[in-house]
């Protein structure tokens, strides 16, 4: 009962993260990238004031895997890093922490290429 109960919240928190983001594209001049960046932005921002951990709490893995959690992961490697090397901490932290999800995005979007033989729009 308890893991029923973690997917629903995950599936609660995830689903409101992309009802959010539905709606900014559809009511907003906003392009999708620039909402993208604004999620990011958001969990950086809300991770760095110490908001953003009671929503992985409650959400888990809706919260984590989202570009606010990414944000987020980019937060508290600064923080974290800041603590043990000062201020060159800031500069290095976040991509440290977020080393193992950028590689896994480089390197399945470029097997993803090399399968599918991308080709500009006509």
């Amino acid at each position: 009962m308890e893991l029923l109960m973690d997917c629903a919240k995950a599936f609660l928190c995830g689903g409101l993260l992309c009802l959010i983001g539905q709606l900014l594209i559809d009511k907003t001049s906003l392009t999708p990238a620039r909402i993208l960046v604004a999620y990011v932005v958001s969990g950086v921002v809300l991770g760095g004031l110490g908001l953003y951990k009671y929503v992985v709490e409650f959400g888990g893995a809706g919260a984590t895997v989202p570009l606010t959690g990414f944000g987020f992961l980019l937060a508290k490697g600064v923080q974290k890093a800041v603590a043990e090397k000062g201020f060159l901490g800031a500069l290095t932290g976040g991509v440290t922490a977020a080393a193992a999800g950028i590689t896994a995005s480089i390197f399945f979007g470029y097997l993803i290429a090399l399968i599918f033989k991308p080709r500009s729009k006509s």
